[in-house]
């Protein structure tokens, strides 16, 4: 659906994009994540066609994009919205959906179908700025998504959304993905990308820091820690096949030495008759991965600059 070919961003001088590469596949709900500053906004609105790169080629669909048709194939719902407060609700979602490219008819027949799917039936007079922010979360939802394209762009979809709302918009996404839209979701909640997207990426200053599906990355950061349960409370155990972390009285973390596999720690408590009610490797969050990833770059860029003084 989409492929991203070295682009670059300057800003008087700086970075704002530098050199990043990346495929989205059609169907798949893609996070892009990074800190303030990563340059996600900027690579978006190349994206949506509302910058150039300075560098690099943006792929749509096999072919250049070219922003002023393909636009018409994107929907954007950016951070901040860009909703007219003093318009009716109905009024602006007919004209926007318009301004897609559909008629008042067929724009009136999707109107209906969203605002009954999410509840909206009784705001097509209100104002924009008579909505709370989470009543106005779901509008900027249907106005992205409204004229069915085959991109969609949601940067930080669930502000504002209580946990019910939030679960119905989740919904929807995983709707549009098996139905065939591509879906862009850039958040800095890390526990609805984790839940949520098939592959991602994670910016910060600029530049690429990692690539991959959930599953892959996690991995790639795991420490090689597991958690244990007994029935019973054991003894602190001494074995040269791990160390413990952490110990509870039914419960140990432990992190298997090198060369160790996690049969060999089921067969060690077995010897020692103690009984197992559950064993699972530990594996880092992505929360825990982005955070260790953004200081060390951080604290690298701070020790360059340092030296450059």
């Amino acid at each position: 659906m989409l492929a991203l070919h070295h682009l670059q961003k300057h800003y008087s001088g700086q970075k704002a994009v530098n050199d990043i590469s990346f495929t989205v596949k059609q169907g798949s709900i893609f996070g892009l994540l990074g800190p303030n500053g990563a340059g996600k906004t900027t690579l978006l609105r190349m994206i949506t066609g509302i910058f150039y790169p300075d560098q690099g080629e943006i792929m749509f669909e096999g072919k250049p994009f070219a922003p002023l048709t393909d636009v018409e194939q994107i929907g954007y719902m950016p951070e901040e919205r860009g909703l007219y407060k003093k318009m009716k609700i109905g009024d602006q979602v007919l004209y926007l959906a318009q301004l897609k490219g559909l008629s008042k008819q067929e724009a009136m027949k999707k109107i209906k179908y969203w605002f009954e799917k999410l509840e909206m039936q009784s705001w097509w007079n209100k104002k924009v700025e008579d909505l709370s922010k989470g009543m106005s979360q779901k509008l900027q939802f249907v106005v992205t998504v409204l004229h069915e394209p085959k991109l969609i762009i949601l940067d930080e979809p669930f502000s504002g959304l209580d946990p019910l709302n939030a679960n119905l918009i989740k919904d929807e996404i995983y709707a549009l993905a098996r139905k065939g839209s591509t879906i862009i979701f850039s958040t800095h909640r890390m526990e609805q990308v984790e839940e949520i997207c098939d592959h991602i990426v994670l910016m910060n200053l600029g530049t690429k820091m990692l690539d991959g599906s959930v599953p892959e990355i996690k991995q790639q950061f795991k420490e090689n820690k597991f958690f244990i349960r007994f029935s019973e409370p054991i003894a602190t155990p001494n074995s040269p096949l791990f160390n413990v972390v952490n110990q509870k009285e039914k419960e140990l973390t432990l992190q298997m030495e090198p060369g160790t596999k996690s049969n060999d720690i089921l067969q060690y408590f077995i010897n020692q008759s103690a009984s197992v009610e559950a064993f699972h490797e530990i594996l880092p969050s992505l929360n825990d991965i982005f955070i260790r990833l953004v200081e060390g770059t951080q604290a690298t860029a701070r020790a360059f600059q340092n030296n450059q003084a």
